[in-house]
């Protein structure tokens, strides 16, 4: 039965985990621009460093990924998600802690980022699986876009600070505030009342052969096949794009960290015009077509950050420009393809298939990362820089030419096919 459109904010489970996840994001994106700009400014780190520094983030999750995913469908939920917000607060209070010392060193910057890399995996992939379990599935387009709008605001508001932070104090106290962040989100999360299903442990299968299911699950699928696809192309994309353009903006542009963290913070207000949009664009142009749209221009606009030139404001207002066009029109493909792979696939299997799509999304994102870090240090930084945006643009063409641009509703896509496990093999298509 569906659901009245207000019925969210009735539900106080949903805003409880809305609070979390918005005061968790907040601090990520804290540190997801102190803890490069540390390498940068305090340890004098090259593309190469930074490259490697976001490396040992992805790593460790493509190694856990197959067994989280397996242990999100054996075990409750949201304590895993506590564990792992209080085991992020842990690690990253290690780093203004050596810092006071005058002991941080590029490899605890490793150290650090591989264990939170490896604690992000497990929260990630059991809170895509959770929300399905706390709110009706033909709301799941509705919660996911609020998610994301909250996701966007802590964005604005963490890039604005993160930025001021890093050149006013120093990038370690930045990261700080991010360890805070991390024990607000677990407190939020154990005020959740409602039970979830349980786990399925009649099974007597394997670990490997639990996590082959999630495989075996995404290829008899062409949604999720598609899916799978575009994260690859989009993560390889974005790794090589991120391993050089903060080294490009500071170095070659010559931007301050303020001035960046004020111009990331744009894509924050786009990204919440993109979460408010996106299920109106799912209604007009389809949930398929949507996703394609915003791979689309989301390509294009990265092709204006090396067009731009010196500290000038020209240059200023390209990169707003790509902040602008770009994470807006990206968030209405995120929001749309997270809502489609939760209406497919049966609760009993998210686990999985979200593992596998985060093995997809990290291992890409690797590669793309390494790329980028020999690319930038070879062929320079702007062809690097055109190279991943030329590649997302190539994306958008293979995902409106697949089987995603027919799907209409997400909602109508769950009750036509669903992935469930099957005995003896994968799920129906």
């Amino acid at each position: 039965m569906r659901m009245p459109s207000g019925a969210l904010w009735r539900n106080t489970d949903f805003i409880r985990l809305w609070a979390a996840q918005t005061i968790s994001v907040f601090g990520t994106m804290i540190t997801g621009t102190a803890l490069p700009f540390t390498a940068i400014l305090t340890l004098d780190a090259t593309p190469l460093h930074i490259a490697l520094l976001q490396a040992s983030r992805i790593v460790p999750a493509i190694a856990i990924a197959p067994f989280a995913g397996v242990w999100v469908d054996r075990l409750p939920r949201r304590p895993l998600m506590m564990a792992a917000d209080l085991g992020r607060a842990a690690i990253l209070a290690t780093v203004p802690l050596a810092w006071a010392f005058d002991a941080l060193t590029i490899e605890q910057l490793y150290a650090v980022s591989f264990g939170a890399g490896v604690l992000t995996m497990f929260f990630d992939v059991a809170f895509r699986s959770f929300l399905p379990a706390i709110v009706e599935r033909d709301e799941l387009l509705d919660a996911n876009s609020k998610l994301t709008a909250s996701s966007a605001v802590a964005e604005f508001g963490g890039f604005s600070v993160s930025g001021w932070l890093v050149q006013l104090l120093a990038g370690p106290l930045a990261i700080l505030a991010d360890a805070c962040s991390f024990v607000a989100s677990a407190a939020f999360l154990r005020t959740i009342r409602r039970a979830e299903p349980p786990a399925d442990r009649s099974t007597a299968e394997s670990v490997w052969d639990e996590a082959a299911d999630g495989f075996r699950a995404v290829a008899s699928s062409g949604v999720l096949r598609t899916i799978a696809a575009i994260t690859a192309i989009y993560s390889a994309a974005f790794g090589m794009f991120g391993a050089v353009f903060l080294v490009f903006a500071t170095r070659e542009l010559g931007f301050g960290t303020g001035v960046l963290g004020m111009i990331f913070a744009v894509g924050g207000v786009s990204s919440l015009a993109g979460a408010l949009l996106a299920g109106r664009a799912a209604r007009v142009l389809g949930v398929g077509p949507s996703m394609a749209a915003g791979v689309l221009f989301m390509g294009l606009s990265m092709l204006l950050a090396p067009a731009a030139q010196g500290a000038t404001l020209v240059a200023a207002a390209l990169l707003l420009a790509q902040q602008v066009t770009g994470d807006g029109m990206f968030t209405v493909f995120q929001v749309n393809e997270m809502s489609l792979r939760q209406s497919v696939t049966d609760g009993r299997m998210l686990g999985r298939i979200n593992a596998f799509m985060g093995i997809m999304e990290q291992a890409f994102l690797l590669a793309g990362t390494l790329a980028g870090g020999a690319l930038g240090e070879t062929l320079g930084l702007r062809p690097t820089l055109v190279t991943a945006a030329c590649a997302l643009t190539a994306g958008a063409a293979m995902l409106y030419a697949s089987p995603v641009r027919a799907v209409r509703s997400a909602y109508v896509a769950a009750e036509v096919t669903q992935c469930a496990p099957a005995a003896g093999g994968g799920p129906p298509s």
